[in-house]
């Protein structure tokens, strides 16, 4: 089964590099290592293709409107 595609996971990208840093001035984030985390061998994760650090951008959706979640896959 493909992870990916279960109704319950919601859409993920890993961002390139101008995206990440985009972001992280947007937010006023200095380090990744201040993003949530995510272990490389979460199953999303490793179905995206992601590798320790890499920040994979979640959309999210509920009642209340559309999100996104930024979180860094690190080890430890």
């Amino acid at each position: 089964m493909d992870v990916l595609s279960y109704h319950l996971v919601p859409k993920m990208e890993i961002l390139g590099e101008t995206e990440k840093n985009r972001i992280l001035q947007k937010y006023g984030i200095e380090s990744t290592n201040q993003l949530p985390k995510l272990r490389p061998g979460d199953a999303a994760v490793a179905a995206l293709g992601a590798k320790a650090g890499d920040v994979i951008k979640i959309h999210r959706e509920d009642k209340t409107g559309k999100y996104a979640a930024y979180k860094v896959v690190k080890e430890k």
